[in-house]
Parts: structure tokens; sequence; C-alpha cells
């Protein structure tokens, strides 16, 4: 079947070889190209993010390379509001935010998809690594680059209207395959870190938002052992960069166990300490049939990261999940998602972690 698909185009070697296998298949492919910043030399340059000038030129040459028509699309204000304020405000609530997450749910498949059904197009084409199939999300086949953990946010609704046309794919092979189709964005690096922090210092980007707030760091007894100008700046299980004025009694590395913004305190600790069996989810998405009590499956707790066996179970409108065996450095704000084998279940934001089994 022919569909009117709008390619998600951010200058890269994914999304350029995502609307090229649209084309191939014979769909109606528009190339788009979303501009994110109002002042696109802030964010990063060199092909280290997906917002710059740079990115915008190598999307429209990449588009008439395959043979489609390409616009650019103003969403710096949505992508102002939902995405780096949020990341701000989430910092100053003592959470650790996922940006790439939120994009993905609050701009490509919200701001974006929306626009695109209001023009008559019938989905939206990105270049995740991530496979669907008969509207069940599963991992991509290239674990190193698999992006179903950051799409576990959409509803299934949304997902009914994407193509990740990569999901079967690994990153060499992209790479070798835009070659033969002479996209110049062949050997493009891979964007890193957070595309709207120019420099990489998202220390000195939250102090610039929200200023300088001193406060102490202390112990899990509540001894102070250093002082912060900041709370924002920490993130649970961060050890390095902590300023700590002694070393601890027995001379062992110390790694943030909690921040609390109420307090303005930073509370320091061993690494065992970080030991986290069980989760509270708030704001689940259920990509399966929501279960009508506990049932056992995985759960991914950051981009990339470990998975680990669970007993998950719905509770209202949260999720509590069990873990079979501890995790370290569990932050608030990120997503907890759920997976049975490659496919996913469900998705929410860490809201609780407790260090010690009920």
């Amino acid at each position: 079947m022919t569909l009117r698909v709008l390619a998600a185009m951010s200058g890269g070697v994914d999304s350029a070889v995502a609307a090229a296998r649209a084309a191939e298949a014979g769909h109606e492919v528009t190339g788009v190209h979303m501009a994110l910043s109002s002042n696109p030399q802030s964010y990063r340059t060199g092909a280290r993010g997906c917002c710059t000038l740079e990115d915008s030129r190598d999307a429209r040459r990449a588009a008439d390379v395959i043979g489609i028509p390409f616009y650019v699309w103003d969403l710096a204000e949505r992508f102002d509001r939902d995405v780096v304020q949020d990341f701000v405000d989430e910092y100053a609530a003592g959470r650790t935010p996922n940006p790439c997450l939120r994009c993905n749910e609050k701009i490509k498949f919200a701001a974006l998809l929306d626009r695109a059904l209001a023009l008559g197009f019938d989905a939206v084409c990105t270049g995740h690594y991530a496979r669907l199939e008969d509207g069940v999300l599963r991992r991509g086949v290239d674990e190193g680059k698999d992006q179903s953990y950051v799409l576990a946010v959409c509803t299934p609704e949304q997902l009914a209207h994407a193509l990740f046309p990569l999901g079967g794919t690994t990153k060499a092979d992209i790479r070798a395959e835009a070659e033969r189709r002479g996209l110049q964005v062949a050997d493009k690096p891979d964007s890193h870190d957070i595309c709207f922090i120019a420099d990489g210092d998202t220390r000195a980007f939250l102090a610039d938002r929200l200023g300088t707030a001193p406060g102490p760091i202390v112990d899990e007894d509540g001894n102070e052992v250093g002082e912060h100008e900041g709370a924002y700046a920490y993130t649970v299980g961060q050890r390095k960069g902590l300023r700590i004025g002694r070393p601890a009694p027995d001379g062992r590395p110390r790694y943030v166990l909690d921040i609390s913004p109420v307090t303005n305190t930073v509370t320091v600790g061993p690494r065992e300490a970080l030991d986290v069996h069980e989760i509270v989810g708030e704001r689940p998405v259920w990509l399966s049939d929501r279960p009508a009590g506990p049932f056992g499956c995985q759960v991914q707790l950051r981009a990339h990261g470990e998975v680990y066996g669970c007993t998950a179970e719905p509770d209202g409108d949260r999720l509590r999940i069990r873990l079979a065996s501890p995790a370290r450095g569990v932050a608030t704000g990120q997503a907890a998602v759920l997976y049975s084998g490659d496919r996913v279940l469900a998705s929410a934001t860490i809201a609780e972690a407790a260090r010690v089994p009920a």
C-alpha cells in the first residue's frame, strides 16, 4: 500500500537512509528538517548534534539525491518549552531527565506527527533503530544502536502512524548503503551528548539558568563533608566532581545517593548504598494490554543500560517494579521500560527508587 510519508531528516546518515528506503518502497515521501533553535549557532556544530545549520544543509542535500521534496519546519518555540525548559525544571526538582526521550515524546511524535496528519500524511518516518511488527514495538537488531527505549514513551496510536525502516539493519550496513546511494552523510559522525548544550558543559548550562545555590554535601549520617554550588548539578550515582573536603573514614570513593531540592542537600555514601530493589513509575504508557495483576518481565532503566529481570504490577496510575537483582544508580526522572524478550510492553517515569527490600 502506498502511503504519504513525512520523513524527519535530521541531517545524519540514519534519517537519510530511512527516507531513501521509504521512497524506494514506493511511498510518496516528503523530507522535513525540524529547526529546533531560534539561534542555530548556539547549538552544536561539527556534526555533534542534530539542530545546526550544517545539519539542515546536509538534510537538504540528501533529499536532493533521493529525489524528494524538502522543507524546513520551525519548531524552535515548542522545542524550547517541551524539551529545554523541561530539562531545566527536572534538574531543579532533583531529577535526571532524558532529553532525547522527551524530544521523541513531545516533538517527533506529537508536534511533528500532529502537523503531518493535519496535512494529510499517513505516517512519519524516522531513522530510529527499532522495529514495528504488526503494531508491536521491538528492539532493533543492532544491539549497540537499539533505540526502542527512547521510543517506549510513544502511545500505540502514535506508533500506528510511524515507520522505522532501519530496525532490521546494523549501523555498519546503513553507512555502507548510504555510500552506495551517493549520500554525502555516509561517513558523518553520530550525534552525541545533548544537542542544545553547545559546549557539552551541563553544569554550566544549568547554572546559567538556575543561578548558584550553595548548600551542604552530607554523608548518610547527616554529617557535612563538603559544599556544592547547586544541587541541580548532581545526579544519583555520580562519583566524579563531588568537591568533598575530606575522604571517607574507610578511604573508599563516595557516590551521590540522593538529591533534595527542598533542603538543597546532596547526600553521598558508599557504592553499595546505591543498590535499588524496588521502583515506582508514574504516568505509565502501555504498548500491550494492561495486565490485571503482577507479571514477570525485564526492565531497562536507562538508554543502553543493563536489563534486569523483574516483577511488575499496575497500581492505579502508577507502575510498581520489583527487581530480581539490585540495580545501582537508579535516578528519578529516567524511564523504566518493560520488555518481554525484544518486545516493548510499557514505559513509566521513575518517581521513587527503594534501596532496601520491602
